[in-house]
């Protein structure tokens, strides 16, 4: 017998969210990990927010919301909004019952400026990466370091002269030498022209920099900087803050941006073996064929190019491949965002294989 179409609904429904999302849901071992991360920073997040007046929207609520965009790769707050008022895959993750109005894109900026004048995002990532930490998915043997452009929310068009001239109306640039010396963004000015590589068109971007866990391919760190500082310094920023978290890396892989005398000779200086890819012709003290010739060596350069691995998700995944902020600052808290999100989707696949095992 044919059914027949019931247009009048029931106005009335007795489920929750959680009744409707699968057991075996990926994003239920995800909705745990950020729990128990953003448990362990409630202090710092009590110390956004004044202790009288009206309540706010819980601000755990909107970082795991902001979990949410990178994890679904988002385009906008605003977009997330809409879909928040329909999916329940997404309220259940927010603990929102399916009465609740759905959030307004100006919460996100209010979160943000408070995020950007604290350190609570950072803590969030570390939070999770001592999720890893308990778990025994992290240790302090061997790293590798890598950097990337970011685009920046920045027209080629905005780079004007810094004398004052603002470019109005119609403006020829055929000939015109530009460098960072003598230009800048008006749209962003903390970003810097940059290019890749020859025969790569310059662009306005910031550097992103990762420390990475070669075993498990987890993003220990993550850094962005302006484009134009050299990768190795930008690592020595990292190695020093890991450090300080306890992290003392044994060894440490790298491509040929790194091979220089002054990265090596820090490495040294701190027990690290510098695993790094060798220029031809060039000699470097501490980076002996000693060093290059074993197997360690060799190990560390085919897993050093897992790191591509992070950057491939955060720029297709992540939402990073170019910025939607203006400013270093909130580029900054964008990435350690996705980089929690990362982390958070690796330690639950990690955890589940080895359950299997």
């Amino acid at each position: 017998m044919r059914g027949q179409l019931d247009p009048q609904s029931s106005m009335f429904h007795y489920f929750s969210p959680d009744s409707r999302v699968p057991a075996d849901h990926p994003l239920r071992r995800v909705k745990r990990l950020a729990d128990r991360a953003l448990g362990a920073i409630s202090g710092e997040l009590d110390a956004l927010y004044s202790s009288v007046g009206r309540p706010s929207i819980p601000p755990e609520r909107l970082l795991k919301a902001q979990l949410l965009i990178a994890l679904y790769s988002v385009r906008s707050d605003r977009q997330f909004c809409e879909q928040l008022d329909y999916n329940i895959l997404f309220r259940w993750f927010l603990d929102m019952d399916l009465e609740s109005p759905t959030l307004d894109q100006s919460n996100f900026s209010r979160l943000r400026e408070r995020l950007v004048a604290t350190d609570v995002a950072r803590r969030f990532f570390d939070e999770v990466v001592n999720l890893a930490r308990k778990q025994k998915l992290l240790s302090s043997e061997h790293f590798t370091v890598d950097g990337t452009l970011i685009d920046a929310w920045a027209s080629f068009k905005s780079f004007k002269p810094k004398d004052g001239d603002d470019g109005t109306g119609m403006v020829d640039f055929k000939g015109e030498k530009r460098s960072n010396a003598t230009h800048q963004s008006t749209t962003d000015p903390e970003s810097r022209l940059m290019r890749k590589g020859n025969g790569q068109p310059a662009k306005l971007s910031y550097g992103g920099h990762v420390l990475m866990k070669n075993r498990n391919g987890l993003c220990v760190d993550i850094l962005i900087t302006e484009s134009t500082q050299a990768e190795h310094r930008a690592a020595r920023q990292l190695l020093t803050r890991a450090r300080r978290r306890h992290i003392h890396p044994k060894t440490l892989g790298a491509d040929k941006g790194y091979h220089v005398k002054e990265f090596v000779g820090h490495l040294r200086e701190h027990a690290v073996r510098p695993h790094i890819a060798r220029i031809k012709d060039r000699k470097t003290p501490g980076l002996y064929g000693q060093t290059t010739r074993t197997e360690g060596y060799r190990v560390s350069q085919r897993k050093r190019k897992r790191v591509e691995e992070i950057f491939g998700w955060l720029k297709t995944v992540g939402g990073l491949r170019k910025t939607r902020f203006i400013g270093q600052a909130k580029t900054q808290m964008a990435a350690l965002i996705s980089g929690a999100a990362y982390n958070l989707l690796r330690i639950a696949k990690l955890s589940v294989s080895e359950v299997k095992a």
